[in-house]
């Protein structure tokens, strides 16, 4: 800072290269739409508004940038105006003093010294955009627009000016098909950042409170950790009925076991090795019976004896029973890795004989009948619950954090209620 001259200070609150975080600032790739996803607060206008800069502006103030004709896209034109335009990190509050563009009230656009123009418009009124032309777009919270594929469309065939048009989409990620059809386009670069991320800028007590009040549920995933929440059709477990089995610490429990879900090769490059913590109320009838799901420790190991150390470990720590391992690939291999680690352990090696979709559905018809609750701290089992459908998985990789808990939800629950259920006979 002492080497700086004046007008370098003067200039350094500008140059937003500077200050920007990582998601803000646009990837290098070739791209067509920049989509921000990021939590409340996480700084998607600041990065929206510094990126229309970026392309309005040229060396000196009146110097033609790369963008002439720019549409401003919000849901309403009051939200553009008081956000995008005027707003404390919108483009004329982020803009140097020589630099500053006009608002011009009657034709709801501004206007650069150099001749550039940014014109307003409304989600509301789709065929607004019918007629103008631009060479970009900054568009601004498109996943919570009523008429958002029709105003999208709209935008597309105006964005048609210069040699390589572009925009810019900032917007609070919801499971929405315009957002998540525009992610599956090539031309579609995505960064991503939760609340925390711009925390310097943002109140303690806010942080303090929205996580304490949202943190490991749908809405707190979604508003503060900016992840796309995608329910799939069909889905055998969703997250809202997840989230109403949350509780923030676990009850008395009769029963703690270990389910181990191992991969088929132990090195860098495998699958997860699932291993998840449930307990179960055993008390009354075993039609009574239920569980909580406590943890998941699941792991990325290079050595077999990596994750047979994690799971040993999370039965120690939570105090478990038992340790369920299923064997289908690595058969007695498998028992034998973790009896090296510790000899004691209560072991029990189940095998799969169906699907796993056909294994997960009596669990899942557990938490349809409130019978299992979640900790918090969940999240990335809960997503590969939520991905598995009647048709199979639907995520990436495989489920392997929910084979772990499907066997220990059958172990605890499922086998003792069967064999409950089962007719006894007497010889005559």
């Amino acid at each position: 800072m002492d080497n700086l001259t004046e007008g370098e200070l003067l200039a350094l609150p500008f140059l937003f290269d500077f200050w920007a975080l990582p998601h803000q600032i646009p990837p290098d790739a070739d791209w067509k739409t920049w989509v921000i996803l990021g939590g409340r607060g996480a700084g998607k206008t600041r990065a929206g508004a510094e990126w229309v800069r970026s392309k309005v502006e040229g060396a000196g103030p009146r110097d033609i940038g790369q963008a002439r004709r720019v549409a401003l896209v919000g849901e309403t034109i009051d939200q553009v105006r008081e956000v995008m335009v005027f707003g404390e990190s919108g483009i004329i509050a982020c803009s140097p003093p020589d630099r500053t563009p006009v608002w011009e009230v009657g034709r709801k656009r501004l206007v650069w010294p150099n001749g550039a123009v940014a014109q307003a418009f409304s989600a509301h009124d789709p065929e607004g955009l019918r007629g103008p032309q631009f060479d970009a777009a900054w568009v601004d919270e498109l996943a919570k627009w009523r008429n958002a594929q029709d105003t999208w469309d709209m935008l597309q065939f105006g964005l048609r000016l210069g040699e390589h048009p572009q925009q810019c989409v900032t917007t609070t990620p919801r499971n929405v098909s315009v957002l998540k059809d525009l992610l599956k386009v090539p031309s579609t670069v995505q960064t991503t950042a939760p609340t925390e991320a711009n925390r310097a800028y943002l109140a303690e007590s806010f942080l303090e409170e929205v996580r304490a009040r949202y943190e490991g549920t749908h809405l707190g995933r979604q508003e503060l950790d900016g992840v796309l929440m995608d329910d799939f059709e069909g889905a055998l477990w969703t997250r809202r009925a997840i989230d109403e089995t949350r509780l923030n610490k676990p009850p008395e429990l009769d029963r703690i076991v270990v389910a181990v879900d191992p991969p088929v090769t132990g090195h860098a490059g495998s699958d997860e090795c699932g291993i998840i913590v449930v307990g179960a109320i055993t008390r009354g009838p075993v039609r009574d019976w239920s569980a909580v799901v406590l943890d998941d420790v699941s792991v990325r190991a290079a050595s077999p004896d990596a994750w047979a150390r994690v799971a040993v470990a999370a039965m120690e720590s939570w105090g478990a029973d038992k340790l369920v391992a299923e064997v289908n690939q690595g058969g007695d291999l498998v028992h034998s890795v973790i009896q090296q680690v510790d000899p004691m352990v209560p072991f029990k090696a189940v095998r799969a004989s169906r699907g796993k979709v056909a294994r997960a559905e009596p669990v899942a018809a557990l938490y349809e009948q409130g019978r299992v609750r979640h900790l918090t701290g969940l999240d990335q089992l809960e997503d590969q619950m939520c991905a598995i459908t009647l048709q199979g998985f639907q995520g990436s990789g495989s489920p392997d954090r929910v084979d772990a808990l499907v066997w220990a939800l059958t172990d605890l629950i499922v086998e003792p209620a069967a064999k409950w259920r089962r007719p006894q006979f007497r010889a005559l």
